[in-house]
């Protein structure tokens, strides 16, 4: 790892790592030593250190299911947040090997994606991984419902990977599930990719999991409790993680090798949930295009990922220039991309160290469940009524309407003044979020990723983006319980066509909607600047919205 620190950053960092090495911060992180966090229940979630030396998954139940997913054409991992976003990196970087099946990785409940999938696949003949550590999270059951008759009801091609004595495990066992997999209590979600969650689903692709954990082993041992700290990456990265966060530069911008960009989602999760709470923390910046020098403010921390055989120059230059400029920038090479569990280990424990630096349990997510209760109080109403409660735009176009989830000073009449209104409120430090709960297709990838640069150059923040209701179980932790920073623009749409959910009124379409409602309204409790805007059916769609935003910037 290189770091290209400025003076002052560099200095807090040598003299945090000084007291790291003379309290041991390293032993105590394996030890689970409370007292290096915030003497809460922190020593019930270190699972994860053991895990990632291999030491919680069952081999021989997985040599038994890369037996049963050989020949599989198709195999569909229904899951949130820690259950999807490890496994989606292991697919996207490594993929499956000859004669194993694609993983298709759905966590959603957007009708088009969902579709899209069950269009891709046979679903006669498809392997079906079902993932939810406490067995009752919405998604993956709402995922399961929609599946498990698509796939006539056959528990042979259906796997649970899940706690013990779980909802999902006593379904599971009802059905016949060809396999169950247990996950270990004293591990959180977002920190379960070296365990059964991040396995299993690698096992059904045909990776060598055994060769995975023998390639991550050196990492595990640098970030071991009795290396000196000078020489664990883990600690060394999350001191500067953490001191970075502290001085003021708390969004950490992840900027990949083309190679190495699927990480990003994984990393924003990790992140996020861990570190930002009780209005402090840490908020992560994935897959914003990358701007001039003069686009940033003093409030970034930038980390390249840089996998070896990838080349660009123009990544390499900019890069160049941030650093002379004064940016932070760490850089960390990576030798293949069959190291990737070495970035997990180093990542994980760099994460519960900034945590100690910060202030904060890393281990907790006390904000998370308010969307979630939000969300199912509205799902709840929806299935006794049949309909949604009614809901009045402050102004609406011909393309779409914008709502406000509490009462608003922003009144006009005109769309244009009101999104520069909006707007208008970012100051240096804060940053734009932009919260989509529509089809996380490439097409509205891009459309947003202009609509990124556009704000961040014309207000010289950081923005952030995320798909609905995925990112609810990731960086929407940090949105409601870090740094009270952002200005969000939540977005929604009418499906069309819906897609309906055995044994419920409620679609997906319906589901998806009243999620972006919930949050949002928990957004606006928290003292949040939210707008939401919904694109009308036959109108321009995202492009008009970008195009609107174009304008309010440049009014």
């Amino acid at each position: 790892m290189k770091t290209e620190l400025p003076e002052a950053l560099a200095r807090a960092v040598q003299t945090r790592l000084a007291q790291a090495d003379k309290e041991s911060w390293a032993r105590r992180l394996w030890e689970g030593d409370v007292t290096l966090w915030t003497n809460a229940d922190e020593a019930k979630w270190i699972g994860w250190l053991p895990a990632a030396e291999g030491k919680q998954v069952d081999f021989a139940q997985i040599a038994a299911l890369v037996e049963k997913a050989k020949g599989h054409k198709d195999a569909v991992l229904l899951g949130m947040g820690g259950s999807s976003l490890g496994p989606e990196v292991l697919a996207l970087i490594l993929g499956n090997q000859p004669g194993f099946p694609k993983l298709h990785v759905l966590d959603t409940t957007d009708p088009d994606q969902i579709a899209g999938v069950a269009k891709a696949i046979d679903p006669s003949e498809a392997l079906f991984i079902v993932s939810s550590k406490s067995g009752s999270t919405m998604e993956p059951e709402l995922l399961r419902a929609y599946f498990w008759e698509l796939a006539g009801k056959d528990g042979n091609r259906f796997v649970a990977v899940t706690d013990p004595g779980s909802k999902l495990e006593a379904a599971a066992k009802a059905d016949r599930y060809a396999f169950i997999f247990h996950g270990d209590p004293a591990i959180g979600g977002r920190y379960s990719v070296l365990s059964v969650f991040g396995m299993v689903p690698g096992a059904a692709m045909g990776l060598d999991i055994k060769a995975l954990y023998d390639a991550t082993a050196s990492m595990v041992s640098a970030c071991g409790a009795d290396t000196a700290v000078k020489g664990n990456p883990g600690v060394h990265l999350g001191v500067i993680m953490g001191e970075a966060a502290n001085a003021g530069r708390d969004k950490l911008t992840i900027l990949p090798s083309k190679g190495l960009e699927p990480i990003g989602a994984w990393l924003e999760q990790l992140l996020a949930e861990s570190t930002g709470k009780q209005g402090k923390g840490i908020v992560p910046v994935d897959l914003e295009p990358l701007g001039a020098v003069e686009s940033y403010g003093t409030d970034r921390l930038f980390v390249h990922l840089h996998l070896e055989g990838d080349s660009d120059a123009e990544l390499e230059a900019r890069l160049k220039a941030l650093a002379e400029a004064g940016q932070p920038v760490v850089h960390i090479p990576v030798a293949a991309k069959e190291d990737i569990g070495q970035e997990f280990v180093r990542w994980e424990v760099a994460t519960a160290i900034a945590g100690a630096v910060i202030g904060i349990n890393p281990f907790d997510q006390p904000d998370v469940e308010a969307a979630k209760v939000a969300t199912r109080k509205l799902v709840d109403a929806y299935e006794q009524s049949g309909s949604a409660e009614p809901e009045t735009p402050i102004v609406e176009t011909e393309d779409f309407a914008i709502f406000a989830p509490q009462a608003t000073a922003l009144s006009p009449s005109d769309p244009k003044q009101l999104l520069d209104l909006h707007f208008a409120s970012l100051q240096p430090g804060n940053y734009a979020g932009f919260l989509a709960y529509i089809e996380r297709s490439a097409a509205d990838e891009a459309v947003i990723a202009t609509i990124r640069a556009q704000v961040r150059d014309a207000k010289q923040v950081a923005t952030v983006a995320g798909f609905g209701p995925r990112f609810l179980h990731s960086t929407g932790q940090a949105y409601k319980g870090g740094p009270n920073s952002g200005v969000f623009l939540t977005i929604t749409r009418d499906p069309d066509p819906d897609l309906a959910v055995p044994g419920h009124k409620a679609s997906f379409g319906n589901v998806q909607i009243m999620q972006a409602r919930g949050d949002a309204d928990v957004l606006a409790e928290r003292g949040r600047r939210v707008l939401r805007v919904h694109l009308k059916k036959g109108g321009g769609g995202i492009k008009a919205l970008a195009s609107a935003v174009e304008a309010a910037l440049n009014s």
